[in-house]
């Protein structure tokens, strides 16, 4: 029976369980499966492999999705890795010019030493984008909108391209979940989220997920998943399923106030800039607007010159200082020193990750308690003469 997608964020993949009559799937946390005989088994072997309530997850994230398979695994770099793994010694990948510190860490420090290879290009701009494919292309990654400036790229467009050059195309949607955006709908071939973020949703468990459009790959995914082993555990697997019961509900107040709090930074005499596609004026707004129904819950913003960073961070008391995003709990960060401290300075300079960069989660609390709080950061933070 097909659900509208609030209905199969609850009831979707595998809804409950039919042995008993729970409506929660169990958590089977177990290690092994005792078997009948030689090749005699209930379809699990070793949980490696495979594990009813990992399964569940997965066939959910399938579903909301649009995907063939989901594949579930301790953390969002572990998927991104695994995801990499598809790929071969002289492949290049091109990556998104602000992405997420760990994805390009992870290609500078870890696959380059086996001959993947990376190179940054600002993805909104297509023809730029097609100019750098070359022979040894075999992968285009998004994030739309990137990490941390919000920066959005044209995905139909973009896989279009992509694709015309015989390109596997990947989408990190962690920002925007399939709630708000679902990538393969738009032409992508695979799609990777920290589930820690929004889908987690409560900053208790650290997990990641991938999707993919055709069978082959599933195959190939899922060959990778077994063989390099680094697959979500059973708890974490049935609480990041209840995590994503509650997705539209967060989502929706997560919505509401970021477009609340946009509105109070571009009036505050403290920020010269809001990066944030909820604007008309922003760049790509058109585009977030045809491939997305919301702007995200991520705002970031230049904090000006009058004012300490240093002061601000430790004068924010509702808000917290932290790393990671997504959760019911607002967040901010630096990102030049904490999330991007890995992309060399020259590089965050060159693209805009300034030492005045300020990124904010802003979670589901009361916003007017939000302004508030950022209001009487920026008083403790003004450099007075």
């Amino acid at each position: 029976m097909q659900h509208n997608f609030t209905t199969a964020l609850i009831h979707g993949g595998i809804d409950g369980d039919s042995r008993t009559g729970a409506v929660s799937v169990p958590i089977y946390q177990t290690s092994t499966y005792r078997q009948k005989g030689l090749g005699e088994n209930s379809g699990y072997e070793y949980s490696r492999t495979g594990n009813p309530t990992r399964e569940s997850l997965e066939k959910l994230i399938a579903e909301l999705e649009g995907g063939t398979a989901g594949f579930a695994f301790g953390s969002g770099m572990a998927a991104i890795t695994a995801v990499l793994s598809l790929f071969q010694s002289g492949d290049k990948v091109i990556i998104s010019s602000n992405v997420y510190g760990g994805t390009f860490r992870v290609l500078d420090k870890v696959f380059k030493n086996f001959g993947l290879t990376y190179e940054i290009v600002d993805t909104s701009d297509l023809p730029l984008l097609e100019s750098r494919i070359s022979g040894n292309v075999k992968a285009l990654m998004i994030e739309s909108p990137a990490n941390p400036l919000l920066t959005i790229t044209d995905i139909a467009a973009a896989s279009e391209i992509a694709h015309r050059h015989g390109l596997k195309v990947i989408v990190d949607n962690t920002f925007m979940t399939p709630y708000l955006q679902q990538p393969l709908k738009l032409g992508a071939d695979i799609v990777v989220h920290s589930a820690t973020k929004y889908l987690g949703g409560h900053s208790d468990l650290v997990a990641g997920l991938a999707v993919v459009k055709d069978k082959e790959t599933a195959e190939r995914l899922g060959f990778l998943q077994n063989a390099t082993g680094g697959v979500l555990g059973p708890f974490d697997s049935w609480l990041l399923t209840r995590g994503i019961k509650t997705l539209s509900v967060r989502m929706d107040r997560h919505l509401e106030n970021a477009a609340y709090l946009a509105d109070f930074l571009r009036k505050h005499d403290g920020v010269t800039k809001v990066y944030y596609p909820g604007f008309e004026n922003f760049p790509g707004y058109e585009i977030q607007k045809k491939q997305a129904s919301g702007a995200g819950a991520m705002i970031s913003f230049v904090l000006s010159d009058r004012y300490d960073i240093h002061q601000f961070f430790r004068s924010v008391k509702l808000i917290a200082l932290a790393e990671s995003l997504g959760g019911v709990e607002s967040l901010v960060c630096h990102p030049a020193s904490m999330t991007h401290a890995s992309i060399p300075y020259e590089i965050r300079q060159k693209i805009g990750i300034v030492d005045n960069l300020v990124r904010l989660s802003v979670g589901i609390e009361d916003k007017n308690d939000l302004a508030a709080d950022l209001a009487q950061a920026f008083d403790q933070s003004i450099v007075r003469a």
